[in-house]
C-alpha cells in the first residue's frame, strides 16, 4: 500500500471516527531547579486522539501508542515495587498537568510517518505491498484496514461494563 493509499484509510477512519470520544495526548516535563529547589515533573497537554489499540489517529498524524496513565493527585504511600512507584509518579504528573482526575493521558507516543512505513516499521510495517499493524509486542501482524474497522467499533460501540 502506498503512502497515498495509506493517507486515504486514515481519512477515512477520521471520517468515521469524526463524533467518537477522543484521549489526551500529553508530554512529560522533567523538573527543573527554580532558585536551586527542585520542581517535580508535570505533563503538559499536546491535544487530543482516538485510541484506536496500539494506534493513536489525531486529525494530522499517526501514533504509536506509548504509556497510559490515569490522573491522580499526589499521595504519600509505600510501594512493594518501583514500577508502582513510577506510575503514582506520573499520575501525579498529570494532575499537576492539568488533567481532570480520573482520566486519561497518552505520554511517550510516537509519531509514525505514513510515506516512511517500511518492512521494520513499529507498529505499522509494510510487507508485499500491504500495509500492516502489529496490535501488542507478542501479537502478530494483521492488515490495517482490518484492524482500524474492528478498533473504530470497538470504540463506537464499546462492549458493556467495558
Amino acid at each position: 500500500m502506498s503512502g497515498s493509499l495509506l493517507s486515504t484509510l486514515l481519512d477515512e477512519a477520521r471520517r468515521r471516527l469524526s463524533d467518537a470520544p477522543r484521549e489526551r495526548l500529553g508530554e512529560l516535563q522533567e523538573g527543573r531547579r527554580l532558585l536551586g529547589i527542585p520542581r517535580a515533573a508535570r505533563i503538559t497537554p499536546r491535544g487530543t486522539a482516538w485510541h484506536l489499540g496500539a494506534l493513536l489517529l489525531t486529525d494530522d498524524a499517526l501514533l504509536a501508542t506509548g504509556d497510559i496513565v490515569r490522573s491522580r493527585p499526589e499521595v504519600r504511600r509505600g510501594f512493594a515495587a518501583e514500577s508502582q512507584r513510577r506510575r503514582a509518579e506520573l499520575s501525579a504528573a498529570a494532575a499537576r498537568g492539568g488533567v481532570p482526575e480520573g482520566e486519561t493521558v497518552h505520554i511517550g507516543w510516537q509519531v509514525i510517518d505514513p510515506t516512511a512505513v517500511g518492512a521494520s516499521t513499529t507498529p505499522v510495517a509494510l510487507r508485499d505491498g500491504e500495509t500492516l499493524v502489529r496490535w501488542s509486542a507478542a501479537g502478530g501482524y494483521m492488515p490495517l484496514g482490518r484492524y482500524l474497522d474492528e478498533r473504530i467499533e470497538l470504540l463506537r460501540h464499546p462492549p458493556e461494563r467495558a
